[in-house]
This record gives C-alpha cells, structure tokens and sequence, in this order.
C-alpha cells in the first residue's frame, strides 16, 4: 500500500512539470516578434545623375617651349673702341634707340674732307653750267665739271655711310636682355654688343606627331597653361605648321603666339598647348570619378527601380575630367556618381 502512494505521487509531480513546460513553451512562441527580412538587405545612399548626349572635344595636349616674340643679337658694323653704351641691362627700349657709340674720329675727319670736295665739285658744276648757258664753253667741259660732281658726292656718301656705321641703332623695341661690351672695350665688327628681346608676344614651339598634325592649321586657336603660372589659362593661336618633319623625332614644328603684354611669361618657361582635333556633337559621357576598375574592366553602375547595375563600358576621349563612353551606356540611364565604390550589382541602393 505504501509503495502505491509513493508511485502515484511521483505520476502527480511529473504531470504538473510536463503542465508547466508545455504552458512555458506556448508563451515563448506568442512573445516572439518576426523577423523583416527587409531588414537583412543592405541599402547604400548614392547620386546619380540622368544621361544625355552632350558636346565633347578631343583635344592633344603637347609640351611647348617659349622664345621671345623677336630676339636679335645687335652686332657692331665696325671694328674699334667702344665709347659709349646708352641702355643698361633690364632697360626698355624704342625701335631706332641709340645703343652705343664706337670711336669714329678718323672717319668723322674723312667725311668732312669729302664732303668739302663735293661742295667744291658741286660749285664748279653750276659755274660752268651757267657758262655754258650763256654759250661761253663748250659742252665737254660742262660734261666734265658733271662728271667730277657726280664722283665727289659717290665719295661723300660713302664716307658718310663708313661714318654712320659707328653708331648702333636699335632695329627693334624691346628689353636689353645682355650686353656682350662695356665702355672702353674694343670689339672687332661683326661681334653681337646687345641682345634685345621682344617679349610683347611669346612664340611656342611645339612638336607633333605626324598623325596629329593633319588636325592643325594656321590661324587655329589653342589653349596654353605654362608650367609656372598652373591657374592661369591663355588662348593663342597657330601661326605656323611645318610642311616638312624633323629627320631625327618624326615630328612637325608648330608654333603658336601667345599676347603677353604684363610680361609674365619669360621665354624659357615650359608650356603646355592644348589643341582641339575634333569635335563630338552628340557624346554620352560620364565623368571619370564614376568609372570603376573591377579585374582590370573599366564598370560604370546605373540605378534602376533602386537596385545596382553594372555595366561593362568601353570609352573613347577624355576632355578634363569627362570621359566619353562609346559602348555600354545610353541615354536616359540613371548614372551614379557617389557611392560607386561601395556597391555591387544587384545591391538595393538609396537616391539622395
């Protein structure tokens, strides 16, 4: 009998714990709130902006480099002692300026001595063309008396030619960039005194490739940036195309003029020209920020529906910092331009 009881109070407890458990169970369950699956997707904010054909031009940029507009090397037109030298180096100076002085005293004596005779010469011939007016010599004599004239002034103005060439006249206007000479000094003829520059204008040469050059005429216009000066954004024009290449580089001399009044650009500088080959009506374009590189293929992403996709593209010119896109992007199409780098295809993207 007892061993009755104790088995039909041990059946009792075990019925009450299953009672419990399976009463805790059910309000697990009625507790537990579903799961979004929304909210497993990541989204990620981009920009994007809408396609549409736009202009776009192809333009060589080439390395230049500057000259002066007119550099000449002012040579001496006689050999002797310097005497004197107006400018000094950094000056500005007129066209037909003075520049120097070379010693000139035996030929100032020999033009007075010519310029005597001519005198003299030139008397004697109206004398006796007034004799021969009046029909008192004969006409040989008038001829001769002509003929000495004539002589005598070929002889002044050659001595008056030897003269002038001891004076060195500016044959353009410009700055005194050297002296090769100082006062004093004696210089043998032919030997340069001064280098004048005119830098009003700059000359750039550029050398380009023979199969760019067709793209390049006289009177073009081209943008140039010198190295030293990176803001500033000149506009010059094409004054010159070689017809002939360099033998040694293959390449064909362009040069372009550039104004430079303020005198900023001093030649020597590097420039850097840019020329427009042609001209893209109707491009599609993206810029080249939004462009990226996965496994070494160039993948633009456009948004559609707020989903991802990429596209493989291939590109064409660039123009700054545009690129056009010749396959795999239309008009139309969503492009996104921030949050490129953080998506891939098929990735639920926001629009901000």
């Amino acid at each position: 009998m007892g061993r009755f009881n104790n088995n039909l109070v041990a059946s009792f407890l075990a019925a009450v714990i299953m009672l419990f458990s399976t009463a805790g169970c059910g309000s697990s369950e009625s507790d537990a709130q579903p799961i979004n699956k929304q909210e497993r997707i990541r989204v990620v904010k981009v920009s994007v902006v809408k396609v549409k054909p736009v202009s776009i031009r192809d333009i060589l940029v080439l390395p230049g480099d500057t000259k002066a507009w007119q550099d000449v090397l002012v040579p001496a037109d006689k050999g002797g002692r310097v005497d004197w030298i107006g400018p000094s180096e950094g000056d500005t100076i007129e066209k037909g300026d003075l520049l120097a002085k070379i010693d000139v005293s035996a030929l100032k004596a020999a033009l007075d001595r010519a310029d005597a005779a001519f005198k003299l010469a030139d008397n004697l011939y109206q004398r006796r063309k007034n004799l021969f007016e009046r029909k008192i010599i004969n006409k040989e004599e008038l001829d001769r008396a002509q003929t000495e004239q004539i002589l005598a002034q070929g002889s002044f103005r050659q001595a008056k030619v030897e003269y002038e060439r001891g004076f060195v006249w500016a044959p353009i206007g410009g700055v005194v960039n050297h002296l090769f000479v100082d006062e004093g000094e004696f210089i043998d003829r032919g030997k340069p005194m001064v280098d004048l520059v005119n830098v009003d204008k700059i000359k750039i040469n550029v050398n380009v490739p023979e199969l760019d050059v067709r793209y390049l005429k006289v009177g073009q216009k081209a943008t140039v940036r010198i190295d030293a000066f990176p803001k500033r954004r000149l506009t010059g024009a094409v004054v010159f195309v070689a017809y002939k290449a360099d033998p040694a580089t293959k390449t064909f001399m362009v040069k372009v003029l550039v104004n430079n009044q303020k005198h900023l650009i001093r030649p020597g500088m590097i420039a850097r020209v840019g020329f427009v080959r042609r001209v893209i009506a109707k491009a599609l374009v993206a810029p080249l920020f939004a462009l990226v590189d996965k496994g070494g293929e160039r993948i633009l992403f456009v948004e559609k529906d707020g989903v991802a996709h990429a596209r493989t593209v291939s590109t064409g010119i660039i123009e700054e910092d545009r690129i056009q896109i010749t396959k795999g992007l239309k008009a139309g199409d969503r492009l996104i331009v921030e949050g490129q780098t953080a998506i891939e295809e098929g990735i639920r993207v926001q629009v901000e």
